[in-house]
């Protein structure tokens, strides 16, 4: 019993104690929730006072809390105890911190107020970095304790954009700050370092009017509001430009390249916009913020006033409050910017034009390709030679001449040293000198580029420098281009002594003199990056090797110069043991860095500067340098600028102006756009197939003519299909051309599936035009060949012309092998008969092959002679020989390039072009056959294989 009592005294006492740390447990939840809570309500009220400002929240708790809260007091105590220490700490060193930090980041007039430096002319140069700040004002904290101001002031050049909101303010505020800030820039720096742009939505004029005398000198452009698209396309020009060229050796910026070369070679170019507070066009907003992401690199500063404009970029912003107040995200929004004043009008117009006058003082002696460009265009008579000025030295103009004297012209420089724009100089020079009847270009550029397709007409542009008789591009694969080029100028040089001759003269100014009524002009050929003519020990080099030193010996008297431009011309084996070629080149052009282009001893090129080159008529003899600055003639509106001017003025003045021919090697030619395709007529004696494009100066169709005289047929060999039926289609097409509907019959057969399309869209073009056409496939072949043969065979049938087309002919060759039971007499018999005896009877075949064996194997054991022309694609020169008369056949394959070779005609293949089609053929849907009526195929072929 005893036991049980003391084991109940101890369970109860163990229950009393849990009910006691139970309830201790409890009170302490319960005053941390409490402690939680009355923190959490703390933070909450700071978080508000901070949003609303310590001032506002002491002056009125009632935005805050509506009733007193112990809370809210604790935390306004502890906001006023921190607001009390930062501005202790504030005023022992902040505003005296940030004069000396204005006064390091904004030196001169990018810190001064305006009456210490407005009216003088800046002398930073591009050899010292743009101040890190610009100032715009002082600001004040106003609930500060200690309200001392301090300079107010802002990043921009290759720093930040600025974007500025004139809520509360009139116009003029805006004005007066976008203006200070361009006058401190353009005060900084030497004249014409920075360059201004401005578009107001709303004004024609009066924007900025005190900066107004700037663009007298260039320095400031102010864009029509209806064409902000010009504007932009400016800006975006000039970053493409400066990616392209400046930033091309693997900088990041303007400011990187400048930090590694010690100078800037561009000017900061500020581009200001007025809006009204409403977005622009979409396609404009859009080009606005690529400018704004990729300007600052490129030394492009956008000002917006009350224009939308966010951007991933650094930006800065100001919003205007007032007469003079504002509020900036430099700042801060607690500090109130009270905007430095505007100079009175007079000083400023004062400045500026103190400023554009320095600049064109600065200018006289760094002299523009605007100065290359003579006051009256075309006065200059090329009588006795060519001359035109290429660049200045101390302000004076270095010329180059092209006469007897000095007839060619060899100019080296390694890539980048500016050839491209050295030529550019001198071409707009004569151009602009010489009217096209006095002188005549031809230009030519092995690289991979366009450097000369600005001269021909484009899609932008429609353009083209009248002077310009033949313009070739992306060449470099295309050395034949080269050979007819020189051809051509061979055949020149005789025509013009054979005239000479029978004038009984002997140079073209005495031939000019005898033959006033002739047309003599001076013909200047240009060939970039030359050395490409000569790169392969082959028959294209030894040919060009002949005919350069032909007409470099012989063209001075006929009024024919060459400019040969090159990285480096010691390289070139087909001019070895063969010094008297570049003895001929009298007149060395030297861009820096260029080896042996000068004579051996004269190393002056090895120390010129960039846009610089060594003139010497002496043939590179020291004693003939000239060092000449070379201005820029590729940046927008110089000569694309000229181009306009002497096209618009050609156009009026000729009679009937043609434009250069442009051959672009990564282009095929259009057939529609041959001129032989076009004189195309019926009715036509011995019809002719266009089957590709000549590399020549004319853009010469290949053609095969189809006469009755055995042989007369046409084979196009390879494995690429595009080519093959581009070839066929062509053949067909100007055949077809030449005959009225009905007078002609085509039997088209599509022997290989991947094919028949192709097959099938020509029928439909054919048909469209009223011709008698056939279309059978691997099915009806044999009858096709049966129905043919016979009516050659002289038992029935008539001379009327007639056409077998075979795409794919050997794809048949298994069908055609077996022969009739009954007659014994296989298909493949029977187009041989047709090959042999069809020409002689009007009926020709033009088949396509993809091998030479399988070519020989259609043959059988007859002559090849059966296939009269042919042309070949992806087929080496040892397999073609039995096709060209036995001859050996120097040729690799090449892409989108065949082979031509008419055995009446040639001495030896040329290399051809197939034409594109696309304009010409049927594009909707394949024509059917009876049988697949229901079952019309996509006429289009696909994206690739075009």
């Amino acid at each position: 019993m005893r036991k049980r009592n003391e084991r109940r005294g101890r369970i109860e006492a163990a229950f009393e104690r849990l009910r006691s740390t139970i309830a201790t447990a409890l009170g302490a939840a319960e005053n941390e929730h409490s402690r939680v809570v009355a923190e959490c309500a703390r933070q909450e009220f700071a978080l508000r006072i901070a949003q609303t400002g310590v001032a506002a929240a002491e002056r009125d708790p009632a935005e805050i809390t509506e009733s007193p809260n112990p809370e809210f007091d604790a935390a306004l105590r502890e906001a006023l105890r921190e607001r009390e220490e930062a501005f202790a700490e504030w005023t022992a060193r902040g505003p005296s911190g940030l004069d000396e930090l204005v006064r390091e980041a904004a030196p001169g007039s990018a810190g001064l107020p305006w009456r210490d430096w407005l009216g003088q002319v800046g002398d930073a140069n591009t050899a010292m970095p743009p101040p890190e700040l610009w100032r715009i004002g002082t600001a004040v904290v106003p609930d500060s304790p200690d309200p001392r101001p301090f300079p107010a002031a802002l990043p921009l050049l290759d720093e930040s954009h600025l974007r500025i909101t004139s809520t509360g303010a009139s116009d003029d505020v805006a004005q007066d700050l976008v203006q200070n800030l361009l006058l401190r820039l353009i005060s900084h720096f030497q004249p014409g370092l920075v360059r201004i742009h401005v578009w107001d939505v709303a004004q024609l004029t009066g924007t900025l009017p005190g900066l107004y005398p700037l663009t007298g000198a260039g320095l400031l452009t102010a864009h029509d509001p209806t064409r902000l698209d010009e504007m932009l396309e400016t800006l975006s020009d000039q970053i493409r430009r400066i990616h392209t060229s400046a930033l091309a050796g693997g900088h990041t910026s303007l400011r990187a390249l400048a930090e590694a070369e010690g100078h800037r070679s561009e000017p900061w170019r500020v581009a200001v916009l007025f809006g009204d507070g409403q977005p622009l066009k979409e396609e404009q907003q859009q080009q606005l913020q690529r400018i704004a992401r990729n300007g600052l690199a490129c030394g492009i500063q956008l000002v917006v006033v009350d224009l939308p404009l966010t951007v991933n970029s650094a930006i800065e912003s100001v919003t205007l409050l007032g007469k003079d107040l504002a509020r900036t995200s430099m700042t801060g929004p607690a500090a109130e910017v009270r905007l430095d004043e505007a100079p009175p009008r007079g000083e400023v117009t004062k400045a500026c034009a103190e400023i554009a006058r320095a600049f064109e003082a600065r200018r006289a002696r760094v002299r523009t390709f605007d100065d290359l460009v003579p006051e009256q265009l075309w006065a200059n008579r090329s009588t006795s030679g060519l001359q035109a000025p290429v660049g200045f030295a101390e302000g004076e103009p270095v010329w180059v001449t092209l006469g007897d004297a000095s007839p060619h012209t060899l100019i080296g420089g390694p890539s980048g040293s500016g050839k491209t724009n050295f030529l550019y100089g001198m071409l707009g020079g004569l151009a602009a000198r010489y009217s096209p009847d006095e002188l005549e270009l031809y230009l030519l550029d092995f690289k991979e580029g366009v450097s000369f397709a600005q001269f021909t007409p484009g899609k932008r542009d429609p353009s083209w420098l009248p002077h310009a008789q033949l313009v070739g591009v992306n060449v470099n694969t295309d050395r034949e281009f080269g050979l007819a080029l020189l051809r051509f100028l061979a055949e020149e040089m005789r025509r013009r002594a054979e005239s000479a001759k029978r004038h009984e003269v002997t140079k073209l100014e005495e031939l000019r003199a005898e033959d006033p009524d002739g047309r003599w002009p001076r013909i200047v050929a240009v060939i970039d990056e030359f050395q490409y003519l000569f790169a392969e020990r082959d028959t294209v080099s030894a040919q060009a090797t002949t005919l350069l030193e032909d007409v470099a010996r012989r063209g001075r008297s006929q009024g024919i110069h060459l400019v040969l431009a090159s990285q480096d011309v010691s390289g070139i084996e087909a001019f070895w043991g063969k010094p008297a070629i570049f003895e001929q080149f009298i007149l060395r052009i030297a861009l820096p860095k260029a080896r042996r282009v000068l004579a051996e001893q004269n190393l002056a090129a090895l120390e010129l500067p960039r846009w610089h080159a060594v003139v010497n008529h002496e043939s590179g003899v020291k004693h003939g340098n000239e060092i000449a600055r070379i201005p820029d003639a590729t940046a927008k509106d110089t000569l694309d600028k000229l181009q306009t001017r002497l096209w618009e003025r050609w156009t009026r003045e000729a009679d009937d102006p043609v434009p250069p021919r442009l051959f672009d090697g990564s282009l095929l030619p259009s057939l529609s756009t041959v001129d032989n395709f076009a004189a195309l007529r019926p009715p036509t004696q011995v019809p002719g197939a266009l089957l590709g494009q000549v590399i020549d100066v004319n853009g010469t169709a290949a053609t095969a003519r189809l006469g009755r005289s055995p042989g007369r047929n046409i084979a196009v060999i390879g494995s690429v299909q595009l080519d093959a039926t581009s070839v066929l289609g062509a053949a067909v097409l100007s055949l077809a051309r030449q005959y009225r509907p009905g007078g002609v019959s085509f039997t088209i057969a599509g022997l290989l599936d991947d094919a028949e399309d192709d097959a099938r869209r020509v029928v439909g073009t054919l048909r469209s035009q009223g011709h008698d056409v056939e279309f059978t496939g691997l099915d009806g072949i044999e009858e096709a060949l049966t129905g043919i043969a016979g009516s050659i065979d002289g038992r029935s049938g008539s001379d009327a012309p007639r056409f077998l087309v075979l795409y794919a002919a050997d794809a048949g060759q298994t069908r055609l092998e077996q022969k009739d039971p009954q007659t014994r007499v296989s298909g493949l018999d029977q187009l041989r008969t047709i090959l042999k005896q069809g020409p002689e009877r009007g009926v020709h075949v033009i088949g396509w092959w993809r091998s030479a064996q399988r070519v020989k194997n259609t043959l059988g054991m007859g002559p090849v002679d059966d296939i009269g022309a042919w042309v070949a694609f992806d087929v080496h020169g040892q397999e073609l020989s039995q096709f060209a008369a036995g001859q050996v056949v120097n040729w690799s394959p090449r892409a989108r390039r065949g082979l031509f070779f008419d055995r009446s005609v040639h001495s030896r293949p040329e290399v051809v072009l197939p034409f594109d089609l696309d304009d010409l053929v049927d594009r909707g849907p394949a024509v059917p056959t009876p049988r697949e009526s229901t079952d019309e195929r996509s006429g289009a072929r696909e994206e690739a294989g075009e």
